[in-house]
């Protein structure tokens, strides 16, 4: 799967956005649909919210497929982003993926090696399409961490 990053910006702020990480949870378009709206394109307008606004949501996806950056810092490091630093964090969401918050190293069955910071959702179903990255089949499947009785 081939890895996308696209960059939306208001000139304070960039929203970076990794379509390949998106468990499409909506919590976006839902929180600020003047910004996230899928039904337009590009779905992302970041001139829609003052930054303050967009840096709130985008640190509520639960996938880590949104993240921000601000160009001033950007701009007065040089031009690199800053590095993100964070403890590791470990969490099963009820009937839903395992959430690793930090920055982790995932690698595949090919030796191959993945960087990941923020959020990390791992699939717990055994159904995404995109292991072993959660992809929002859970819900489709109707997943449950216990059988119902």
């Amino acid at each position: 799967m081939k890895d996308i990053t696209k960059k939306y910006t208001n000139g304070e702020v960039t929203i970076v956005w990794k379509p390949n990480v998106c468990v499409h949870s909506e919590v976006c378009f839902h929180g600020l649909p003047e910004v996230f709206n899928p039904n337009e394109k590009p779905w992302i307008k970041a001139e829609g919210a003052a930054t303050d606004r967009i840096i709130s949501q985008v640190k509520q996806c639960p996938s880590g497929a949104l993240t921000y950056y601000l160009n001033a810092e950007v701009e007065a490091e040089g031009g690199v982003a800053p590095a993100i630093d964070a403890e590791s964090i470990v969490e099963p969401l009820p009937n839903g993926p395992l959430l690793v918050y930090g920055n982790i190293v995932v690698k595949d069955a090919e030796g191959h090696e993945t960087h990941k910071n923020k959020v990390t959702a791992f699939c717990r179903c055994g159904a995404s399409s995109n292991k072993p990255y959660c992809d929002g089949t859970h819900v489709k499947i109707h997943f449950r961490d216990k059988p119902e009785q």
